[in-house]
């Protein structure tokens, strides 16, 4: 009996020496995780990615992507984001130097970014969305909500400032703002499923849109 009390009193001290995971590795591991989804979603579509799937190409246990994401939508939302992270797209207002127009701003900001779409994966992200949103709403949801409302309301604001300085050739484009991205989305849509075998450089078609709606 003595020793079964003995060893009631030293069950918490030895909890208590159990180390929880650092917050460097809780990063870590779930950055591997986002990084192993996306691979996979391009790779297989979002239907036929498993979470067991993702945890084999990210190296961990099958059960460890569920104790950062409940769901797949949830880990599906995560990589949009990690995508919002690494496009450094800021077309804040906010962000605009002294003196410069609305259309060196964009030219500035947004080309760079249009010119890396295809390579650095978010066109295939942008595809995935268009292909498989409409038997999963959610990832439209998803997409929209995260990535393009936030980018097309900034853009809104940009315009309105551009009509204001006089910067634009016509005013279809503050009645229309989303034509600015219009060409953006046809060479997306161009490039994974109209004509692999051509591309279009999605980058010049972006300025090339400037170009027909800003005066320089």
């Amino acid at each position: 009996m003595a020793a079964t009390r003995q060893q009631r009193s030293e069950a918490p001290k030895i909890q208590q020496r159990k180390r929880s995971p650092s917050v460097e590795k809780t990063t870590q591991t779930r950055h591997m995780i986002v990084s192993a989804a996306l691979g996979a979603f391009l790779e297989r579509g979002f239907a036929s990615t498993t979470m067991e799937a993702v945890a084999r190409r990210a190296g961990v246990a099958k059960g460890t992507p569920y104790r950062y994401f409940p769901t797949k939508e949830a880990l599906f939302e995560a990589v949009v984001r990690q995508e919002i992270a690494s496009a450094v797209v800021d077309v804040n207002v906010a962000n605009r130097a002294p003196g410069e127009t609305v259309g060196a701003f964009l030219r500035r900001t947004m080309s760079p970014a249009m010119e890396a779409v295809e390579r650095q994966g978010r066109a295939a992200l942008a595809r995935l969305v268009l292909t498989e949103g409409v038997r999963f709403p959610v990832l439209v949801e998803i997409y929209r909500r995260e990535m393009f409302d936030p980018l097309l309301n900034q853009l809104r604001h940009l315009v309105r400032l551009a009509k204001k300085d006089g910067e634009l050739k016509s005013d279809t484009l503050a009645s229309h703002p989303e034509l600015l991205i219009a060409p953006v989305w046809y060479g997306i849509v161009h490039n994974g499923l109209l004509d692999r075998s051509q591309p279009l450089d999605i980058g010049a078609l972006f300025q090339a849109n400037l170009d027909l709606l800003f005066d320089r």
